[in-house]
């Protein structure tokens, strides 16, 4: 489950436009917007290298964060997008959404996978092959979870892992409404080319034979 929410601090961006923005990018800064929660968006900046490095650490679009504005009340944020200069894939601006612990979003959440020691399929040769290493969630922005946990002990080759397997955090609930899969245990490539030769001699050998000499008989 998430842990200490962590601080994020922005400074108020004073004017708006295009002006105020190229400004604050010429001083290492990524202008920014807060809105949402019943009050009136505001102009933000944040220090180019702070945004750059929690971005590089990943999980940025699905961390719920205490943003610090001086002058402002400390208020609980998400960010909802990261605008990226199309050339260079840095960070141009960024918009978050004002969140109060209660208020339900949707998340992708990533899976971590245990039980692959004790998976006797995986021992046999066969493959992890993870269809959702992300799952979007209904989660309460108070009590987001790191991630969600599937386990593949005891699991032979062709067996799967859907939803309906997964002990999900207390408030969650997926945002696709079937029991969908996550993962499965696929066989190893050299086994699957064996199969599908093994199926098409199969197929050639259920053919027909042409009777070789059944026209000869009818000529007069």
């Amino acid at each position: 489950m998430a842990g200490e929410i962590p601080d994020l601090e922005a400074l108020v961006r004073t004017g708006t436009g295009k002006g105020a923005a190229r400004q604050a990018r010429r001083e290492g800064l990524v202008p920014g917007i807060v809105y949402g929660g019943g009050t009136d968006p505001l102009p933000i900046n944040i220090p180019f290298n702070v945004l750059f490095k929690k971005l590089k650490d990943g999980r940025f679009l699905s961390t719920l964060y205490n943003m610090k504005v001086e002058g402002e009340d400390d208020v609980r944020v998400i960010c909802r997008n990261v605008q990226r200069d199309v050339v260079k894939d840095l960070p141009r601006h960024v918009d978050f959404m004002r969140l109060k612990r209660t208020t339900k979003i949707n998340l992708f959440i990533p899976v971590d996978v245990t039980g692959e020691d004790d998976c006797p399929g995986i021992r046999k040769g066969g493959l992890l092959t993870m269809i959702r290493p992300e799952v979007e969630l209904i989660v309460t922005a108070g009590d987001i979870p790191e991630s969600i946990t599937i386990s593949v002990e005891g699991l032979e080759v062709g067996d799967t892992i859907t939803i309906s397997d997964v002990d999900l955090p207390s408030g969650a609930k997926p945002t696709i409404d079937r029991d969908f899969v996550i993962a499965n245990i696929s066989a190893p490539s050299a086994l699957a080319s064996a199969a599908s030769e093994e199926d098409d001699d199969a197929e050639d050998g259920d053919a027909p034979e042409a009777d070789a000499g059944g026209d000869e008989g009818e000529e007069t």
